[in-house]
């Protein structure tokens, strides 16, 4: 497998992964064409500086995807953190180790950016991913909350 940053044209894979569960097939929206704000959103991350990173089958098939967020801080010294988001593998790929492989390179980006720590939240019902952070040395330290603006 290989990784790449991800382009605009990668969008409608990318969100289709997003919706390929769950809870994402419940808030996504992956039709032809995509919704506008979908490609807002990209753009938004890419002003930030912030990383969308694909992970690609020998077959340059699109097979998952996270978002990786470089966050500034003044705890710390002032060392940066990092954010992993929508963590997605393909659902019919899922179990085989690529998971492990996409955060272990989300890693070590961060480490490249100097990052102290990499940080994450997960849905409460995810708990096969939950396992797999923890196999990867995440620690539930922390209480996350969340607040819907809807």
């Amino acid at each position: 497998m290989r990784f790449r940053s991800a382009s605009k044209a990668d969008l409608p894979e990318i969100v289709r992964l997003l919706a390929d569960d769950h809870l994402g097939g419940k808030r996504e929206r992956y039709v032809d064409p995509l919704p506008a704000e979908y490609g807002i959103a990209f753009d938004g991350l890419q002003r930030i500086g912030a990383e969308v990173i694909l992970a690609l089958d020998d077959e340059d098939r699109i097979i998952g995807c996270l978002q990786l967020l470089v966050l500034p801080g003044l705890g710390s010294l002032g060392k940066p953190r990092a954010q992993i988001e929508a963590v997605r593998i393909e659902s019919t790929l899922r179990g085989r180790g690529l998971g492990s492989q996409l955060i272990s390179y989300a890693i070590d980006r961060a480490k490249q950016h100097g990052c102290k720590l990499v940080q994450l939240t997960s849905d409460n019902s995810r708990q096969g991913a939950h396992r797999l952070y923890e196999r990867l040395g995440f620690k539930a330290s922390h209480v996350g909350m969340k607040l819907a603006l809807d």
